[in-house]
């Protein structure tokens, strides 16, 4: 899975630079010196049998035509935008919200939902497994997603996610066993990620640099309102129907919001096309040809590689504590093995056989490239360090309901929806964002390092509420940060190639974000277990490790919960000491970010927010 190499010879990372403002200025006075001389020269009126040159003829000028070396898909839609009203931008802006809301809605049900889900499988304890698949498949999907959008255009890569979300939720609602609830988490992720990865690439074709923040804190603002509706809605499904129609609830919803972005998107195109704003020559390929044309375009042997070695790799750091012999189990040593060999021949493909290579070389030189995603791999590693078993935690040890378990661990959307909104406005005004990071990443370090101490058995739940705070703060300036740093350095051309590469850093982050969650629950829970629980109790050790319902099921205060509870709080500490550690590295990464002011980058063309 690569990036294009793109039929131009400019270079993929276009720094901001004095020289334009230059140019800009120089050719608006040669236009005026221009002007003065005509008016000074005497008139002269072509004879009426001279035809005129091709050359002489009015033509508009190149700011208001697609960009001619561009791909299909960038054509498309910079087309799209020279040709569309105000009120069509207020509509796609409108639709992205309302999918955004879909999006908020199904995640925090899911969320919440996931470890009774898992628990009904008897299977808790594989909560990060689940994540780890599902995270290194979405991994794999985004830069062929950015291909697709760059070759065959932005409404077809985002009617192909629309369709893998609704099927992941399709089997997640019909599933009866763990093996089909992963296959449908795989799909739901792509599904869903590529969805998200579609509508942030589309507010970028939409939106100017220094405005972009702005744009992003409104597209995701719905989080403020699914903080709360969210873990309302799932405590209703699995108490009062059933978890199942809280995912197939959406398999309907979604489509019937998703249709009217696409049918826009499509019908603004048909409006170009019939204003003449693309004319193209046919490929002249056959049907064989093009099926090779893409299967190397897309570089499928490189997604796989890529996908099913990092997944190999990272499953039996997970799964060797429940393996017969532990880490000497053989299948446990050959998944590793087998897992660096791919990864390793996955290298290799790249760097000597693939056409077009998964990563773009080109991309990965730039220091603000290259520091955004580091900020964004480490941010995800640290978060789900400790992430995955938070609101079981909260329900076990601090006895808060379902509901009010949600209610806590979303304080992040609702803090964020609301703090983006004032920094988009922030940035928008004075060009800046780097300043920003220099507050953001102590705040979050505070906040993993207070958790430390106050996530622990029976603690009072309002210190945990502040250090969801500080995180929230923080990492809701790491998200807008990352995503505008990564953009302002890349013409209108590598957008969706860029934000495709932060989102594969921020899914490898999440799946070894996992695989060390997974590992410290699976190496410290059963142990602690074993380590508090009374006597009376030790014969349901299996039952109590594996359903969250059985470990509910216990009265609050008696000794077998009290053991519970100190075995979560053994366990979480681990988590969030090793997410607290690699977190820290952040304060180096931000340093690599370039200070560059997004109210001089000119970036898209036509009618744009």
């Amino acid at each position: 899975m690569g990036l294009p190499k793109f039929r131009f010879n400019k270079s993929p990372i276009t720094e901001p630079a004095a020289e334009t403002a230059e140019a800009t200025s120089t050719s608006v006075n040669m236009a005026t010196v221009g002007d003065e001389l005509k008016t000074a020269a005497p008139e002269t009126v072509a004879p009426a049998n001279v035809d005129l040159e091709a050359d002489d003829l009015p033509r508009k000028d190149a700011d208001d035509l697609p960009t001619e070396n561009a791909q299909a898909g960038v054509q498309d839609v910079e087309a799209v935008t020279l040709t569309w009203s105000k009120p069509s931008l207020i509509a796609v802006f409108i639709l992205m919200f309302l999918l955004y809301f879909v999006n908020a809605m199904q995640a925090s049900i899911l969320y919440n939902l996931t470890p009774y889900v898992t628990s009904d499988f008897e299977s808790h304890s594989l909560l990060t497994v689940i994540g780890i698949v599902a995270n290194a498949m979405t991994a794999a999907i985004y830069i062929p997603l950015a291909k697709m959008l760059d070759l065959w255009g932005r409404a077809e890569g985002f009617a192909l996610m629309i369709f893998f979300a609704t099927l992941g939720l399709i089997l997640m609602a019909t599933s009866h066993n763990l093996s089909t609830y992963c296959a449908a988490q795989v799909f739901y992720s792509i599904g869903f990620g590529g969805m998200t990865y579609s509508i942030d690439v589309i507010t970028a074709d939409a939106s100017k640099l220094k405005s972009r923040a702005l744009a992003y804190a409104f597209t995701s603002s719905p989080y403020i309102i699914t903080a709360f509706a969210g873990p309302k809605v799932s405590d209703d499904y699995y108490y009062n129907i059933s978890w199942r129609w809280g995912f197939g609830t959406f398999c309907i919803i979604l489509p019937v919001v998703a249709l009217p972005l696409f049918i826009l998107l499509k019908l603004n195109l048909r409006k170009a096309k019939r204003q003449g704003m693309l004319i193209r020559e046919p490929s002249g390929r056959t049907f064989t040809q093009n099926i090779w044309y893409y299967l190397v375009e897309f570089d499928f042997l490189g997604v796989f590689l890529f996908a099913g070695g990092l997944t190999v790799f990272l499953l039996p750091f997970t799964l060797a504590d429940s393996a017969p012999n532990g880490w000497k189990t053989g299948y446990i040593i050959a998944m590793i093995v087998v897992g660096a060999v791919v990864l390793i021949i996955f290298g290799l493909h790249e760097w000597l056989l693939a056409p077009t290579p998964f990563l773009n070389i080109g991309l990965l030189v730039n220091r603000t490239v290259i520091g955004a995603c580091l900020i964004d791999i480490t941010y995800q590693i640290s978060y789900y360090c400790w992430a995955s078993y938070f609101t079981s935690f909260l329900q076990v040890v601090n006895n808060l309901t379902l509901a009010e378990a949600g209610y806590v661990g979303s304080t992040f959307d609702v803090l964020s929806g609301i703090l983006l909104l004032g920094l988009g406005f922030l940035i928008r005004k004075t060009g800046y964002f780097k300043y920003l990071l220099f507050i953001a990443v102590p705040l979050y370090l505070l906040g993993m390092g207070l958790m430390i101490h106050f996530r622990s058995p029976n603690g009072y739940i309002g210190y945990i509420v502040m250090c969801q705070i500080f995180i929230s703060f923080g990492g809701s300036i790491f998200i807008m940060i990352e995503q505008l740093a990564i953009l302002a350095v890349v013409d209108h051309q590598h957008v969706a190639a860029v934000l495709a590469l932060l989102y594969v850093a921020g899914n490898v982050g999440g799946a070894i974000g996992n695989t060390i969650s997974g590992t410290i629950w699976t190496n410290t829970f059963e142990y602690a277990l074993e380590l508090y629980l009374p006597a009376e109790a030790m014969d349901s050790i299996e039952d109590i490790y594996n359903d969250l319902d059985f470990q509910l099921s216990f009265e609050v205060g008696s000794p077998t919960r009290l053991a519970i509870q100190e075995a979560y709080g053994y366990s979480q500490k681990r988590m969030l000491i090793a997410g607290t550690a690699i977190m820290a590295t952040t304060l180096i990464w931000m340093f690599l970010i370039k200070n560059i002011n997004v109210k001089k980058v000119p970036q898209v063309k036509g009618t744009v927010f």
